[in-house]
């Protein structure tokens, strides 16, 4: 019995783990309703899987896998068609426009006051009067459009060069050498020790972390860095 379970358990856990590879990607990185609904249902039936005699755990597979054959289906037809897109997604809601509440939007989104304000009060917006437009996207979060004379200056604004800022390539995680970065960069080990070696540092092993920007500064932080004490900073 205990045996059997544990085998239908890893099945169901490893059974999961492929078909949130196949169809869970989406769910994480912007969650809808419907994709909220799909991340539910999927482990409902994994959980039948798992717990249920050996003819419900394969009727729970087979449920499984049509379940996530037809999501895949769904997401192709998704893609390519606009107008299953807007029957399935609907589109953003103006909640906001030039200043004033959009209310019988706010009626049909189900938004209250208080929670529009909270979404603004997160994005460093206090007064309604300075946006021109604010909606209400698909995974139920606010963007914001601030009135031209209340948004930030930027040095483009200015007439301000600026230079290349791209992203910081991860040299050393947990002490190892991430090669294929470091040849990306068009360096190789022998480089990395020598600058290793400039700050001090004797064995890449004991770095937590290592990252080359793009102006060519590596920065470094050791494992055996300093500790902090409870309180050091009068917090206990």
């Amino acid at each position: 019995m205990i045996l059997s379970l544990i085998i239908k358990t890893t099945i169901a856990y490893y059974l999961l783990l492929f078909m949130t590879r196949v169809i869970g990607r989406k769910i994480l990185a912007q969650m809808t309703f419907f994709d909220f609904a799909i991340g539910v249902t999927v482990g409902t039936i994994t959980g039948n899987i798992a717990l249920g005699t050996k003819t419900d755990s394969l009727s729970a597979s087979i449920v499984l896998t049509v379940f996530a054959l037809l999501t895949i289906l769904t997401d192709f037809i998704h893609l390519k068609s606009h107008l299953f897109r807007k029957y399935l997604d609907s589109e953003p809601v103006v909640l906001i426009k030039n200043g004033k509440i959009v209310y019988e939007n706010m009626r049909k989104t189900r938004y209250t006051i208080n929670e529009l304000m909270m979404q603004l009060r997160k994005k460093n917006i206090f007064d309604i009067g300075d946006i021109e437009f604010a909606l209400v996207e698909l995974d139920g979060k606010i963007s914001v459009l601030p009135k031209s004379q209340k948004q930030a200056l930027t040095p483009q604004d200015l007439n301000l060069s600026t230079s290349y800022k791209g992203l910081t390539k991860d040299l050393i995680i947990d002490g190892k050498i991430m090669n294929e970065n470091l040849e990306d960069a068009g360096l190789d080990k022998d480089w990395l020790m020598t600058e290793l070696s400039h700050k001090e540092v004797t064995d890449y092993k004991e770095v937590l972390y290592a990252g080359l920007d793009t102006t060519g500064n590596l920065y470094i932080s050791l494992k055996t860095e300093e500790r902090e004490e409870d309180g050091q900073y009068g917090l206990e």
